[in-house]
């Protein structure tokens, strides 16, 4: 195998599309540097070829038993859920094995995040964490972690109930006592280490 073909970049695009092909959710990724003979230069520039892909994607897939497909020169792993289709899109050399355990991935952190209401209307009211978990999937189409607890760990919201923060006094008097306290914390822990 040849040194230029040897990259982290397996990932072309991420798609989330609804039962009539419209978008949810699409990330094209480009690598970050540039690879001899522009091999990975991204082939669906505008919005208008972008779309024009994910058309003729979603015909193809949809209600169609498989999970992985050729597809203009792409390997296209897919889950539909519900009302949605998750598409993880790599090049033509890319494993699909590989491929498939990051829509596994998404698809279960997902429904982790999502209370088990993969619909169209949770992952649009919710967006930020959807938005958040394919982050925390796959940066720059880099494959950063493919195990649902982790990702959903990584992106849920922090806890509802108060942390006391609100009542902390911050003002002179306020760091003075902290301070005293703190120093003599230190003189009883160093009397009773002698």
């Amino acid at each position: 195998m040849s040194q230029a073909n040897v990259t982290l970049f397996t990932v072309d695009a991420v798609l989330i599309l609804d039962n009539d092909s419209h978008r949810i959710l699409t990330k094209y990724y480009q690598p970050p540097h540039p690879y001899p003979n522009n091999q990975y230069a991204s082939q669906y520039p505008t919005i208008k070829e972008q779309r024009a892909f994910e058309k003729g994607l979603f015909d193809k897939t949809h209600k169609q038993g498989t999970d992985i497909i050729l597809f203009d020169n792409h390997v296209v792993v897919y889950k539909e859920v519900v009302d949605v289709i998750i598409y993880v899109v790599g090049g033509l050399n890319e494993n699909e094995t590989m491929l498939y355990q990051v829509v596994l991935a998404l698809r279960d952190s997902l429904e982790i995040l999502l209370k088990h209401s993969l619909d169209k209307r949770t992952i649009i009211d919710n967006y930020d964490l959807v938005s958040l978990a394919v982050d925390e999937t796959i940066d720059d189409g880099i494959i950063l972690e493919t195990d649902p607890t982790v990702i959903s760990t990584r992106v849920s919201r922090p806890p509802a109930y108060d942390t006391g923060v609100k009542n902390l006094d911050l003002s002179e008097q306020g760091l003075m006592n902290a301070y005293q306290m703190a120093k003599e914390k230190l003189a009883e822990r160093l009397k009773q280490a002698l």
